[in-house]
């Protein structure tokens, strides 16, 4: 459905871990994997339901990132992050994970004890490899009254941070957040570490991580908006025209270090072509012209356009590693993906510098 999905490598530890527990219990490493495939069917379960909400709103999401206490979207358009901060849209996302994860929980629960009234349910410990059937039952069940938790970075914590730095910009409260979530994680790795439970310690350690992860997200997307085209493009690059020969091109290839270049018929760009591309196509079809082999698949930005904001316009599926910036129909500087993290390190210490001069 062009949402690239991907699942974080806390998994597989988290396999280890199950398996782990398993053996610990003297169960069976099966058994200990078929533990994490029900964490897994879980974190599924309030994905979709989160994804079928998205839907609703018509949100274009880039990419989910799976974690195992849940999972992170990343959109792949402007107006669709802005939709999904409007108040209507957070609370209908921050409700469809705990609702679909304990709604579950009772139709499993309901289940089993509708086919088996003396179907042991509530005992000691609720979750375990050597009970599946009861643990499939608590573990939705314990995912869905996590999220309801006011910490950051689960639904309710995240609803929260976002209401309040809307409504106020106040930093103050975010910090609240994070520490009360902080502090849940500390507390679940204590006492899972009092009771020998490393299943509870892992939740705190997946929590701790998981609001690491999207607070350096929030911080990568702050950097990025502040930072506008003309202040990372290049300006001395080269063009090639769709007539060009392909051994023409090559020559233009030699002589600069750029790996791709604009196609520009006249003062209109018209495609993008690749050093490789270039190669390539002479190894296998000899001498062509670059208008057959160059991509018409481009995004144009403007000078005066935000990083961030063409980042979140190109979706993963197009793979573009050369953004031109045009004034009108002029091409006037290139973002090279290739050159973007050295620009942005010279950016970042020219504005330290300037800093540095205004404080004298």
């Amino acid at each position: 459905m062009g949402v690239e999905l991907r699942i974080h490598t806390l998994f597989v530890i988290l396999i280890a871990i199950c398996m782990l527990y398993s053996q610990s219990l003297g169960g069976s490493i099966s058994a200990g994997l078929a533990l994490w495939l029900l964490i897994f069917a879980a974190v599924a379960t309030r994905e979709c339901a989160r994804l079928l909400v998205a839907a609703w709103f018509g949100l274009r999401l880039r990419t989910v990132l799976l974690l195992p206490i849940g999972g992170m979207f990343a959109f792949a358009s402007p107006e669709s992050q802005e939709q999904a901060s409007s108040a209507e849209v957070q609370y209908a996302l921050a409700l469809a994970g705990p609702v679909a994860n304990l709604a579950t929980a009772l139709m499993l629960a309901a289940t089993m004890t509708g086919s088996s009234a003396a179907f042991p349910l509530v005992v000691l410990p609720c979750v375990t490899p050597l009970a599946l059937l009861r643990s499939a039952v608590w573990i939705q069940a314990f995912l869905g009254a996590l999220h309801l938790l006011p910490a950051y970075p689960l639904d309710a914590g995240r609803l929260l941070r976002s209401n309040y730095a809307q409504a106020s910009g106040e930093t103050a409260p975010s910090r609240a957040l994070n520490m009360l979530g902080q502090a849940i994680a500390l507390g679940a790795v204590i006492v899972g570490f009092y009771l020998h439970d490393p299943l509870l310690s892992s939740v705190g350690f997946f929590i701790f991580i998981g609001a690491q992860i999207e607070d350096q997200g929030v911080l990568f997307q702050s950097v990025v908006d502040a930072v506008c085209m003309k202040e990372v493009m290049l300006t001395d690059f080269a063009m090639l025209s769709p007539s060009d020969t392909l051994l023409d091109a090559l020559r233009h290839c030699i002589h600069t270090l750029q790996e791709d270049f604009p196609v520009v018929r006249g003062s209109q760009l018209v495609g993008i072509v690749n050093r490789q591309r270039i190669v390539e196509s002479l190894r296998m079809d000899g001498n062509g012209y670059v208008q057959g082999i160059m991509t018409r698949n481009f995004q144009v930005a403007r000078p005066e356009d935000t990083l961030g904001a063409i980042i979140r316009r190109i979706t993963t599926g197009h793979g573009l590693s050369l953004i031109p910036v045009a004034e009108g129909e002029r091409i006037v500087g290139v973002v090279s993906v290739q050159n973007l993290m050295s620009s942005m390190s010279l950016l970042n210490e020219q504005r330290r510098l300037e800093r540095i001069d205004a404080e004298r």
